[in-house]
């Protein structure tokens, strides 16, 4: 029986090659010159970005997704937290790389995809979705239908298979 997956995934290594890009561009930029501005990798998932005020973070935070966009990263998935501004005016930001699907976001996904009344089954495996039918036309007509909707999340389309 033909399958899918749907998938929402961000590749590694852009999210690292966007990051290198936004600190040489942050090293060689006039606004920060003997600024402490600085963006931490510390987790796959997590980019932390510090300034000495909000103006600075802003400016920061305008780069780095910038280079996120450039790297072709789906901004869908990036979740800015509120900064954190201390007493002394200095600013912190984390920005958070969503990865797979959660819960609500695939049970929205199946009842968009029983909605349309297409004879397909869907189930939840471990942070993606099977989609599997009778019929690779039907299968291609779930996917031309996910591709016009908005979810509020990058979706990818993996594994068709026979």
């Amino acid at each position: 029986m033909p399958s899918f997956d749907i998938v929402s995934e961000i590749e590694r290594m852009e999210i690292e090659n966007a990051v290198n890009q936004a600190r040489k561009e942050l090293a060689t930029r006039f606004d920060f010159k003997g600024s402490t501005a600085a963006i931490e990798h510390p987790k796959p998932e997590t980019i932390i970005l510090t300034a000495e005020d909000n103006n600075k973070l802003k400016g920061l935070r305008e780069v780095m997704i910038g280079k996120l966009a450039k790297r072709n990263v789906d901004l869908r998935n990036v979740e800015q937290k509120t900064p954190d501004i201390s007493p002394l005016g200095h600013a912190r930001q984390e920005l958070l790389i969503k990865q797979g699907l959660d819960g609500p976001k695939a049970k929205e996904i199946t009842t968009a995809i029983k909605g349309e009344k297409f004879k397909v089954q869907s189930s939840l495996q471990d942070r993606h979705l099977r989609v599997s039918g009778t019929k690779r036309d039907e299968l291609q007509d779930v996917i031309a239908f996910l591709r016009a909707r908005d979810f509020g999340i990058a979706l990818n389309f993996k594994n068709f298979r026979d």
